[in-house]
């Protein structure tokens, strides 16, 4: 079952908005499908700040659907505790629905010049609409009626928000072109590979130095060298093709990491972007972090920023500094710093030398 949690706020001091028409107009739609007992519509209205928490919380909900005012980079208009206007920031948003990330769907913002708070949300949730412009009662009504009369047959959110579009320019209403999505298809998770050769084992007791070479190929080794169980230092090789590579020493509490050089850095026109964005993020997937959302999200933000005709670079090292970032985190990273090395440089070659530091993620320097 999706659950439907619709805020709602029109502070005394704003203009008055037909929000009750609105949820009456959901509630029919969801009411009339042969699939009504797919859904659950919660509501709360006159929401004040401090109430966006407690019924995140609360509800769970899986879709979250807000109807009011917006006033652009300003943010989204609630109430006080006498029914007034308080604005939530655009970056308190963001981080509000990074904690709810693992529930919640999508989010539908109907409010004027909501564009700004979807595109801040939209870093942590799959869906999110938002409105570029001032969008009147009548239009912003039939866009839900629209969205939730395909949500109803269960179309995907893609088809929602077209059937939304569709349903304010059938009324010759101008405003169709208003509402935004931002949407991502996630792609199916890769389990973390088990073979043989892709793990690393020591089970020497004896407190020998033990050696344990993985990956076939020179550019993929991996070399650790003595025993974690009794306290001897260790180096551990990671990397050694054209890139460069780095060695970590140390024992069980301390860690070193010696940065190697990169030779010269491919000429960016050769760097075919798409195959080094697909070998980044198809290392990544194998890793096991609990931020495994949040380097998805990143990657594809970097992808729906190459698919454009003229991509903007550094919203693609953004992007992808989120990314790695994100993954640095995880346990096991440093066996795959060499595999990383190679694409990471040849990226950061089409990045160009203000995205340079990329590769201190993983332990190069030019």
């Amino acid at each position: 079952m999706k659950k439907i949690l619709i805020l709602s706020a029109n502070p005394k001091n704003t203009t008055h908005l037909r929000l009750d028409e609105e949820l009456r107009e959901i509630k029919n739609t969801l009411q009339l499908s042969p699939n009504q007992d797919d859904f659950k519509i919660i509501t709360e209205s006159a929401v004040r700040v401090d109430d966006l928490t407690r019924f995140l919380s609360h509800h769970q909900p899986t879709i979250v659907h807000f109807s009011g005012h917006g006033s652009g980079s300003d943010g989204l208009a609630l109430e006080d505790h006498s029914g007034q206007m308080k604005l939530v920031s655009t970056q308190a948003l963001a981080k509000l629905f990074d904690l709810f990330q693992q529930q919640v769907e999508c989010v539908l913002l109907n409010a004027c010049y909501s564009e700004e708070q979807a595109t801040a949300i939209y870093q942590h949730i799959d869906c999110v609409v938002g409105m570029n412009r001032a969008i009147g009662d009548q239009a912003a009504i039939k866009f839900s009626i629209g969205f939730y009369t395909a949500l109803a047959a269960g179309r995907n959110y893609q088809d929602c928000f077209q059937m939304g579009c569709t349903s304010i320019d059938l009324q010759g209403i101008p405003e169709f072109l208003t509402p935004e999505i931002k949407f991502r298809q996630r792609r199916y998770q890769t389990p973390v590979n088990s073979e043989k050769d892709n793990s690393v084992k020591n089970d020497n007791k004896s407190g020998q130095e033990s050696s344990v070479s993985v990956g076939g190929r020179t550019k993929d080794s991996v070399i650790i060298i003595g025993d974690r169980k009794v306290g001897q230092d260790r180096s551990v090789v990671v990397g050694n093709d054209i890139t460069g590579g780095a060695i970590i020493t140390g024992d069980n509490n301390a860690t070193k990491v010696h940065y190697q050089k990169t030779n010269r850095l491919p000429a960016p026109a050769s760097v075919n972007i798409q195959v080094e964005l697909n070998a980044l993020r198809d290392i990544l997937t194998k890793l096991e972090s609990s931020d495994r959302r949040k380097i998805d999200n990143a990657f594809e933000d970097a992808q729906e920023e190459i698919n454009k005709p003229q991509p903007d670079k550094d919203e693609v090292g953004q992007a992808l500094d989120r990314a790695l970032n994100y993954a640095k985190k995880a346990e096991g990273f440093a066996s795959v710093v060499g595999k990383l090395q190679p694409h990471v440089a040849k990226t950061t070659a089409w990045l160009g030398e203000d995205w340079h530091k990329l590769l201190s993620l993983v332990n190069l320097t030019l």
